[in-house]
């Protein structure tokens, strides 16, 4: 009589979803890379950008399907580095800093680096914030995918901006690309330094919202969602620079959060 086969442990479907779009936003972070070279500047971004959306859900469905596990995380933190750290850092290279020599290929590395060094932080559980700022949900520093949109933020307002831009600005094609690449360096050292900072900033969980607002913010969702659509260049322009604004007021706001807690500590004797 032949013995049935014996498989070994079995990994349900419904484990293997997140772990689906995590890849998947793995290849358009690389596909955008890909679109950089071939001078799609348009759909460079835009594919980094889906990226960023993707793995913007891929944790919540894993936590829905109940499929979150260890390598799930793993995937994820080796996703991040490729799509929001190396991928952008190519982008902008190829756009604008290859035109500072030596320098800019600099910047597109401490981009890259310090983008691991948060991923690398985060899993080790390096640095965390108070217990406080923590429980209130406030991020340590800028998250990976807000950091590679803020790295291409300076392509964003030359796809909004360029025609007019190119209309006022002098006709020097060499001063306009040496100018297009000394702001994509001081733009990408800062994001580069606030990513690897510890200053918390916003995030879903630290946002609160009082039920009157509820109507309001549900119309600003539907207007942001609309002007993203008609409009792509010009609201990730204008979302960049509302996000940048909003730092300083995050770390204003963790800092009241953290006040109660220092206060109910008694001093040393």
């Amino acid at each position: 009589m032949i013995e049935p086969r014996r498989f070994g442990r079995v990994i349900p479907i419904r484990a293997l979803i997140p772990n689906a779009v995590t890849v998947l936003a793995l290849c358009f972070g690389l596909t955008g890379v890909r679109f950089g070279i071939a001078g799609e500047w348009e759909k460079a971004v835009a594919a980094v950008v889906v990226a960023g959306v993707l793995d913007g859900i891929d944790g919540r469905i894993a936590r829905l399907l109940k499929g979150t596990s260890r390598f799930g995380a793993e995937l994820d933190s080796l996703s991040d580095v490729i799509a929001f750290g190396v991928a952008p850092a190519l982008i902008m290279y190829l756009w604008a800093l290859q035109f500072l020599p030596a320098f800019g290929w600099i910047v597109a590395l401490a981009h890259a680096v310090t983008c691991a060094l948060r991923l690398a932080r985060f899993n080790a559980g390096i640095g965390a914030t108070d217990p406080a700022v923590k429980r209130a949900g406030y991020l340590i520093g800028v998250p990976a995918p807000v950091g590679a949109g803020l790295a291409l933020s300076p392509i964003f307002v030359w796809l909004w901006l360029g025609p007019w831009l190119a209309a006022v600005a002098p006709n020097d094609p060499q001063l306009s690309l040496y100018v297009r690449a000394g702001i994509s360096a001081v733009v990408m050292i800062a994001v580069a330094v606030m990513m690897a900072s510890s200053l918390p900033t916003f995030s879903w969980g630290s946002t609160r919202l009082r039920p009157e607002w509820r109507l309001v913010a549900l119309l600003g969702i539907g207007l942001f969602a609309g002007a993203l659509f008609t409009v792509p260049w010009m609201t990730l322009s204008l979302l960049s620079l509302a996000y940048g604004a909003s730092i300083p007021f995050g770390i204003r706001a963790a800092r009241r959060v953290r006040r109660p807690l220092l206060a109910a500590v008694p001093p040393a004797q």
